[in-house]
């Protein structure tokens, strides 16, 4: 066990920001070891996990600028079918919430709507590579990746 899992031992339900699925499919040497271990629990019912529909904006933007839509759809199709990981869906109570802590924490609009699923959702633990998220005292705990590679 790693020390991204013992970190987060104690939690069930995890919310999840984009930089986690970026980093792992574009193999980031950095942090790929943290990414592997983190999905791979997810994928093994270790843990479960949700993440916004913004995560498909935010992965799939750059196939789509280098004309490769068959990328963006593969993309997206491996966050649809990723075992124990909810996709969820932007609704108004995660509106709100994002609204909320966009004027508390001063959060770009697609962190806000991350950490607003992460909550709406009931994750206890959100894990990111945002710095500004980190400060988010709403969220109970606030795993930052640069803390661990």
């Amino acid at each position: 066990m790693g020390r991204l899992s013992e970190r987060l031992t104690g939690h069930a339900f995890l919310g999840l920001d984009t930089s986690v699925f970026i980093y792992h499919l574009e193999a980031h040497p950095r942090y790929l070891p943290l990414t592997q271990e983190l999905l791979t629990g997810i994928q093994s019912g270790q843990w479960a996990a949700v993440t916004s529909t913004v995560t498909i904006m935010e992965l799939t933007v750059q196939p789509w600028q280098i004309g490769r839509p068959a990328v963006a759809r593969e993309y997206e199709a491996l966050l649809v079918h990723f075992p124990n990981l909810t996709l969820a869906d932007v609704t108004r109570d995660i509106a709100r919430k994002a609204a909320q802590l966009r004027a508390q924490y001063r959060l770009r609009p697609a962190d806000a709507l991350q950490v607003a699923t992460a909550l709406v959702h009931g994750a206890t633990a959100f894990v990111t590579n945002d710095r500004p998220s980190a400060h988010v005292t709403s969220l109970p705990d606030v795993i930052v990746l640069d803390y661990f590679s």
